[in-house]
């Protein structure tokens, strides 16, 4: 990645709906330049996703919470795992190393609708224990782009 790649990511990230031709003159390169780069960083899975970014909170999930879970090694960390994904409410599930074995991140429209979602979890024989933590408030969300500005640097 080099420092052209770097420019375009932050623009991007600055301004996702931006078209790859304004994109082009503002970063003062040819169109095909910053297409053919864009596609090259997809391909290579440097850019995940196009998607829009959807707001729990804005939909009525108001509270966040933080599940570790312990698992029967016996049932499968992948079919425990499809088990959570078949829950709404779980955004992200992780294998995680130390106490646990999965960390998932739900989102609940209540103190109280995070026991159903919890409960729901336990409805696979495969999740024994789970362990929560509830976010208060979020300090800075998921972001990337210190670290591009910081790839290549060293």
């Amino acid at each position: 990645m080099d420092e052209l790649d770097r420019r375009i990511l932050a623009l991007f990230a600055a301004e996702p709906r931006l078209g790859v031709l304004e994109a082009s003159r503002r970063l003062r390169v040819a169109r095909g330049t910053v297409q053919a780069r864009l596609e090259r960083m997809q391909s290579n899975g440097v850019i995940t996703d196009w998607a829009p970014t959807v707001s729990p909170q804005a939909l009525g999930y108001r509270v966040t919470a933080f599940v570790t879970c312990e698992i029967d090694q016996g049932a499968g960390r992948r079919r425990v795992a499809e088990h959570l994904e078949s829950i709404p409410e779980v955004l992200e599930c992780w294998t995680i190393t130390g106490d646990g074995d999965l960390w998932v991140r739900v989102v609940a429209r209540s103190n109280a609708d995070v026991q159903r979602v919890i409960d729901q979890m336990h409805t696979d024989a495969g999740v024994l224990r789970t362990s929560t933590l509830i976010g208060l408030e979020r300090e800075f969300g998921h972001r990337t782009g210190p670290l591009v500005q910081h790839t290549g640097k060293d």
